[in-house]
């Protein structure tokens, strides 16, 4: 069980390391990644693995456009596509805490 809480503790921190860096990226480009692999070198030194899959497979959460906003541009004036806002891990199960998904991190 201790290696299991422990995998847990890094998945926590895997996560808001990229959420956090996801903001900084945002902050500095008034734009969102276009995926996770945009965030490095400069925000992340690499895309870390999931400690629970152990693989980097992150499931990369995409903005939704307001139909009633005009679209977002770039200084040239071409369209920006919609970008990464959030990032949750795709393990299967439960934290074992607070029974908590994976998923939903």
């Amino acid at each position: 069980n201790m290696q299991r809480k422990a995998r847990e503790t890094a998945l926590r921190k895997d996560l808001h390391d990229m959420r956090e860096a996801i903001d900084n990226f945002y902050a500095d480009k008034q734009r969102y990644p276009g995926d996770l692999n945009e965030l490095v070198p400069k925000y992340l030194r690499s895309i870390p693995k999931d400690p629970i899959t152990k693989t980097a497979d992150w499931e990369g959460v995409m903005e939704t456009p307001d139909p009633e906003e005009p679209a977002s541009v770039d200084p040239t004036g071409n369209p920006i596509a919609p970008g990464v806002v959030d990032v949750k891990s795709k393990a299967p199960g439960n934290t074992m805490d607070d029974n908590v998904p994976y998923t939903e991190l």
